[in-house]
């Protein structure tokens, strides 16, 4: 595409209909569970999206380069997972656009979309930046987002869960080395397959054969440690953000818990109802938000009974169950960020079996550093065997001083498991 014929806005190219013929569309690695399946969610509506794979040194480097030192660092590998990309001669990039999430949040993740449109403005000047929102931001460069979609989109969140959760259950314990790669494998093969086919009102079925593949692993009668990660978004399920954490947990003989990603939905949409609550927000808002809390909530459960009758894992913790711990610890106020989610996941685990935490805090997310490390004394207070350790991620933090603070914490999570 010509650089005189595209449609601005502030100068830098608008994403247009006429475009989902004809472009590529780049995702980031951001949630590897989930956007595996919303990839094909999006495909299926005719969007040709590609999830980006690329996570070398590179990647930070060129983030570094095209993003100011006072951003946060999931917005910095973003970024340089897209000019890495867009530099590597895989992409037309007269045809090329680039797609990112926004909360509509008061964090820096609902100003990505102007940095990276300067990021890539020199170099790339006919690609545009896509939004994908519910809260209005981006108007004229947005994936226009019905009813449909929204459901589609929430269901390929549920499927992901449970393959992560079943994953994560069974990768530590398998007998045989690359079963539960295998049984992964299959599950998201199933689910992929079902939504070519359109089959998007029987998700309960669905979710039955993902726990079905992975119970059908053998695994050894061995205890683990549990470790729960919890923290900001973007490193707490983004390999390239947190250095493979979940993969080094396993490899240290550890079972890494990861909190559900309907959760942080779930949190978004309680937040605005919340705000007629605490800051007289439009009753309007609330009361459309509310009916699709309540959904999304009916859906959870639905999928928390299942686990509970299979009886092959735990299931994730219920919605309503982690605001109610979050009042023990922060008002439902504190919104910024994650907020109040992050010491509701750390009490949910405490309380339930998962006492070893890592929080995982990226530089420059100042919310999550008060709302993660500020909470932790009260939470010891609260649980006093609880074994946390909070991570900063950041370009010059090496992965070697990450590990060693984790390993230090696994030590004393065997030792005392030891003495028991």
């Amino acid at each position: 595409m010509d650089k005189r014929t595209c449609d601005y806005t502030g100068g830098f190219p608008v994403w247009d209909k006429s475009m989902k013929a004809t472009h590529t569309i780049l995702m980031p690695d951001m949630l590897p569970w989930h956007f595996r399946i919303m990839q094909e969610v999006l495909k299926r509506e005719g969007y040709n999206v590609e999830l980006l794979k690329n996570r070398s040194r590179t990647v930070v480097d060129e983030g570094l380069k095209h993003v100011h030192n006072d951003t946060c660092y999931p917005c910095l590998c973003i970024v340089g997972q897209y000019i890495d990309a867009l530099k590597s001669g895989k992409y037309d990039v007269n045809k090329t656009a680039l797609m990112i999430t926004q909360t509509g949040g008061g964090c820096r993740a609902s100003n990505y979309i102007p940095l990276i449109r300067k990021a890539v403005a020199n170099e790339f000047p006919a690609v545009p930046v896509l939004s994908v929102n519910f809260s209005g931001l981006e108007k004229k460069s947005s994936l226009p987002v019905g009813v449909k979609l929204l459901s589609r989109l929430a269901l390929a969140v549920l499927y992901g869960d449970s393959i992560m959760w079943c994953y994560n259950q069974t990768k530590p314990y398998e007998q045989v080395s690359g079963a539960a790669d295998a049984a992964r494998d299959r599950a998201f093969d199933a689910v992929v397959s079902r939504i070519k086919k359109g089959g998007y009102s029987k998700y309960k079925k669905i979710n039955r054969e993902i726990i079905a593949e992975f119970a059908s692993v053998n695994l050894v009668k061995e205890k683990k440690p549990k470790v729960g990660i919890v923290g900001e978004i973007y490193v707490k399920y983004a390999p390239l953000g947190n250095n493979d954490l979940e993969k080094f947990l396993i490899s240290e003989g550890c079972e890494p818990v990861l909190p559900a990603l309907m959760d942080f939905v779930m949190y978004c949409i309680i937040n605005v109802v919340n705000d007629r609550r605490f800051y007289g927000h439009k009753p309007a808002t609330a009361f459309v938000y509310n009916i699709v809390y309540k959904l999304l909530k009916r859906m959870q459960k639905n999928v928390i009974k299942q686990f509970v009758e299979d009886g092959s894992f735990e299931p994730v913790h219920e919605f309503e169950s982690l605001r109610a711990y979050a009042d023990k610890v922060l008002n439902q106020g504190v919104k910024m960020g994650e907020g109040w989610l992050i010491p509701a996941e750390m009490a949910a685990l405490a309380e339930t079996g998962v006492p070893n935490i890592v929080c995982a805090q990226p530089f420059g997310c100042l919310p999550n550093h008060i709302a993660g490390k500020g909470a932790m004394r009260t939470l010891k207070t609260l649980y006093p065997d609880a074994n946390i350790v909070a991570v900063d991620y950041d370009p010059s933090a090496t992965k070697v001083n990450q590990e060693n603070r984790i390993k230090l914490m696994i030590a004393a999570a065997k030792e005392k498991a030891a003495d028991c």
